[in-house]
């Protein structure tokens, strides 16, 4: 059985178009399915959505998992993960800008033996420039500091049971699932797509979640930034003894040392390099803390669940 994770926030009016659009895909090749719903905190009725699909679907197994308030995607992903029965399972986007289609290369792949199948982006769609500018910036950093070409990358993906026992064996609680199936390892094949256009609603992403969803991931999967910060150490030291011998050579041929608006910049300059520094080892320390606490990644405070094939009862448990 494929099982599919599809993590939702604010995504009432594609909720049952996701289930329709991939049963029709899946559904003609004859290949058994379940949907895993992970609610992400939403504000609109996106549950109430899930439970009645639940009940009312008899051709697929439907699960649907709700938070107690928003844990953000990436512990969605795990979460949905966590409960998934399938022998395979995938992870994508609810809003259906992963085309289901590609669900049927990726199985197909799966079948001749990968078992990670990555799907990358051919083409991005339509974005702002802003959005591409900083999207292009973070996979470029992201990409040198870890050796992974992360720029066409995506969270949709095809694993194999056995990558999805090891990925939820994993107990960090910052965690950046885009990059960390490629640390696993295992046999990987790669799948392109193109990106589609949303039919209903907007992004859910900002530039300030964007920002932040760029640094936690950065520094959950890296340490490319408290190295940068030797680098600069190292730039800064290789400066100060060019200035001193030049300050030398201008005492030795007997001129006086001037430059009151140098000094100042020089001081400006190293204690911006110090508080940035200082900033850098002040988050990685926050994430130590943060893992040292070992709160639960999310708190699912309702399961919904369609109990078989042949059975409209649903079953609900509360955590």
């Amino acid at each position: 059985m494929l099982s599919i994770v599809l993590p939702v926030y604010n995504e009432e009016d594609n909720i049952v178009r996701a289930y329709e659009s991939i049963r029709d895909v899946l559904a003609p090749k004859g290949i058994p399915f379940e949907l895993v719903y992970v609610n992400d905190g939403s504000k609109d009725n996106s549950f109430e959505v899930i439970r009645k699909l639940s009940q009312e679907v008899s051709d697929a197994q439907i699960v649907g998992l709700s938070f107690s308030r928003n844990f953000g995607k990436e512990s969605a992903i795990f979460t949905g993960l966590s409960h998934a029965t399938g022998d395979v399972c995938a992870v994508m986007d609810c809003d259906l800008q992963h085309p289901p289609e590609t669900l049927l290369d990726m199985y197909a792949m799966w079948e001749q033996g990968f078992e990670i199948v990555e799907g990358v982006k051919r083409s991005r769609g339509k974005e702002n420039l802003l959005y591409k500018g900083f999207a292009k910036l973070f996979y470029k950093l992201i990409s040198k500091s870890t050796g992974i070409e992360m720029y066409r990358s995506s969270d949709f993906k095809m694993l194999d049971r056995k990558v999805v026992d090891e990925y939820v064996k994993l107990s960090e609680r910052n965690i950046f699932f885009r990059a960390l199936s490629s640390w696993l390892g295992f046999k990987s094949a790669v799948v392109e797509f193109d990106v589609k256009e949303r039919v209903f609603g907007t992004t859910k992403w900002s530039v300030k979640s964007l920002v932040r969803y760029a640094i936690g991931s950065i520094t959950s999967f890296t340490t490319a930034p408290m190295q940068l910060i030797t680098v600069s150490g190292m730039l800064f030291f290789v400066f100060a003894i060019i200035l001193g011998l030049h300050s030398v050579i201008k005492w030795a041929t007997g001129h006086a040392l001037e430059g009151f608006t140098t000094l100042i910049l020089l001081l400006l300059l190293i204690g911006s390099l110090i508080m940035i520094s200082l900033g850098i080892i002040g988050y990685y320390i926050a994430r130590i803390y943060e893992e040292i606490k070992g709160r639960p990644r999310s708190i699912v405070r309702e399961v919904v669940k369609s109990v078989s094939k042949d059975n409209d009862d649903v079953a609900m448990s509360e955590y």
